[in-house]
């Protein structure tokens, strides 16, 4: 198999991405409970870390060798712009986990306009990132997944926010 270097580059940044991600939901989980908020839904995480870890495996795997859809690219750089947003607008507020405070809702930002701009990008995500290296099954698979997942995951969200209102 020939290995595609712009590929490499793409699921380098994908990789660090996810884990500075993780680390930045550790680090505002922890101040978020030590300001008393509650966790919710800690039942169905690790389940969403292994399906959004799965995906990048399985884009590591499939991946690696092909050649980069300039098009799917470019709608995937739009789409960080927009992760940028939302992760600044939510500032100490944003993990991945479902961490709630006795405070009003976030309504800067993309907030202002959606309810859950965050799971609109994951869903734009596991759609185009498989799609940048032609891999329409996977986009299928993991988009299905996905809503699965968010199906469970919004539900105990608006759940956890209507209990604590």
């Amino acid at each position: 198999m020939t290995i595609s270097a712009p590929a490499v580059v793409l699921l380098c940044f994908l990789v660090a991405q996810r884990l500075c991600e993780l680390a930045l939901s550790n680090r505002n989980t922890k101040k978020l409970i030590a300001r008393g908020a509650q966790e919710f839904g800690a039942e169905h995480y690790p389940y969403m870390v292994c399906l959004h870890g799965s995906w990048l495996i399985v884009l590591v795997i499939f991946g690696i060798g092909q050649s980069l859809s300039i098009w799917w690219l470019t709608l995937f750089v739009f789409l960080q712009f927009l992760r940028v947003w939302i992760v600044y607008s939510l500032g100490e507020r944003w993990t991945t986990r479902i961490i709630v405070l006795r405070e009003p809702l976030v309504t800067k930002g993309p907030f202002g306009w959606l309810r859950h701009p965050n799971y609109l990008l994951v869903i734009a995500e596991m759609l185009t990132v498989p799609m940048i290296f032609d891999l329409p099954y996977v986009a299928a698979i993991f988009s299905a997944l996905n809503a699965a997942m968010l199906t469970i995951r919004i539900g105990e969200e608006e759940a956890a926010l209507a209990e604590l209102r």
